[in-house]
């Protein structure tokens, strides 16, 4: 294995965030090859370095990837001081895995939850762009005007959202479901792009992220992803993706 961040190697094994991990290097606990390391950048090779953390060696985690149809009332964090209901506390794993990005505590759907960094970095960096599809339900009637603003992007404090897919899949002067594919993570954008053509959003949930759907995931279950989901999720974020 080529040589990686200290940090980097730490967080992968599980012992904390990767900016926890810099701060335990900083204050000396660390240790590769019997030798304190308290500078960064630090690198090692993990398969073959003796690495402790206050005279613990660590081990490279297994890689694990779930998939987890969240709950409404859910947050994805791994970490909450009002105690609330956590994604990490639905999936039972030993190892410390942590979401792909978030959904907020409002949304319900598809979310990727795994100790893998390196695919968590990829997945959620800009440039990749997997898209992700969501299903809107608002309040009274969905405009054929409204359907192409969505289409051509919404402005919002961040700057113009992409082109967006959006298919009206029901509506009436009460109500309508409307599917949304994005390609970008914009922190709430469905419900924000949604508000700013006057749309009220009463939910929404996420079908799909890239080619995963929720297909036999009910609502508060998750699986494991297969090997060939891994795989595609690999390509799907490397380089030479387009």
């Amino acid at each position: 294995m080529a040589e990686q961040r200290l940090q980097k190697v730490l967080a992968a094994a599980g012992v904390a965030s990767r900016r926890r991990c810099e701060e335990l290097i900083v204050d000396g606990v660390v240790r590769v090859n019997r030798q304190v390391v308290d500078e960064l950048p630090a690198f090692v090779d993990a398969d073959k370095d003796i690495i402790t953390v206050n005279g613990k060696r660590i081990h490279s985690a297994v890689k694990e990837y779930y998939l987890l149809n969240k709950p409404k009332g859910v947050i994805c964090t791994n970490s909450d001081p009002q105690g609330r209901k956590k994604a990490i506390d639905i999936v039972y794993s030993k190892s410390r895995i942590f979401c792909v990005g978030r959904l907020d505590m409002d949304t319900g759907g598809l979310i990727i939850l795994t100790n893998d960094s390196e695919l968590t970095n990829r997945l959620t960096h800009p440039r990749y762009e997997l898209a992700k599809t969501y299903v809107a339900h608002v309040k009274g009637e969905i405009t054929g005007e409204e359907v192409e603003k969505l289409k051509k992007g919404i402005w919002l404090a961040e700057g113009k959202t992409n082109k967006a897919a959006v298919k009206v899949l029901k509506r009436n002067y009460k109500e309508s479901l409307v599917q949304i594919t994005i390609r970008q993570g914009i922190n709430r954008q469905i419900r924000r792009m949604l508000a700013r053509v006057g749309l009220n959003v009463k939910s929404l949930k996420r079908l799909k992220i890239g080619k995963l759907t929720d297909r036999g995931i009910g609502v508060g279950q998750y699986r494991k992803l297969t090997t060939a989901e891994i795989k595609y999720l690999q390509k799907a974020t490397s380089d030479k993706s387009k």
